[in-house]
């Protein structure tokens, strides 16, 4: 089954906004379901959440619509699109932000779930396909490649990615990467801590005490395991469901 997907809704009018929310919940391929009535309250929710997919209102008092996606449009890791309008004269504007579907009101389920199946493809496309994450180094934008990444250590709204090469602080918090970055292969063993199941040696027990650690390829540390997290990363790393 593909990874659930964490959705905001955004749109002004709240009858209208609590159906498209009711109808995506119908969908197994929908997640957590987040709502906002502004453009502004939105960038709030996408800073704090790792949203997958927008669905947005056009018409929209303030940020629009169109201007958000626009304001978007510069961040790599910006969610994917779906535009839901009653007016169809923006369609071309949308597309040319490169939107995945654009759906008129009122919404058809049939329409509603080929918007989702595209969205889900989409990201189901970009999870297999690699990350540049962009670090300063020595005031030099320098990228890292995810796939070089061993693990992730948070450090409040920070996180810092550790390479076999060195480390990098990127203003990402942890949370917003674990849920980025779930359908890559990492796994979230601490509430501080987020590790690459491919750099993962093995699973060891501590003698005289409960506690389980990880030990990396390559890399000397081996990194403490939430007593919560142990079963549930066994199963990941069997290729079991949790």
């Amino acid at each position: 089954m593909k990874t659930r997907m964490r959705v905001l809704v955004v749109d002004d009018e709240r009858p209208v906004l609590d159906e498209l929310a009711y109808l995506l919940s119908g969908s197994e391929l929908i997640g957590e379901i987040y709502t906002a009535t502004t453009g502004r309250d939105a960038l709030r929710l996408l800073r704090e959440h790792g949203i997958d997919a927008l669905f947005l209102d056009i018409a929209m008092p303030g940020l629009s619509g169109l201007d958000l996606a626009r304001e978007l449009g510069s961040d790599p890791h910006a969610p994917r699109i779906v535009f839901v309008t009653a007016h169809d004269d923006h369609a071309v504007d949308a597309f040319e932000l490169d939107v995945d579907d654009y759906l008129l009101k009122p919404v058809r389920r049939s329409r509603l779930d080929e918007a989702i199946r595209r969205v889900s493809e989409a990201l189901e496309a970009a999870a297999h396909s690699d990350e540049q994450i962009a670090v300063e180094l020595g005031g030099v934008t320098r990228f890292v490649m995810r796939s070089d990444v061993v693990y992730v250590e948070a450090h409040g709204d920070y996180a810092r990615l550790h390479t076999d090469a060195g480390s990098h602080l990127i203003r990402t918090p942890l949370s917003a990467l674990a849920e980025r970055w779930s359908g890559a292969g990492f796994l979230r063993i601490h509430r501080s801590v987020l590790v690459s199941a491919p750099h993962i040696r093995a699973l060891r027990t501590v003698k005289g005490a409960s506690t389980v650690v990880v030990a990396l390829a390559g890399e000397p540390v081996e990194l403490h395991v939430a007593r919560r997290a142990v079963r549930e990363l066994r199963q990941q790393l069997q290729g079991e469901s949790p």
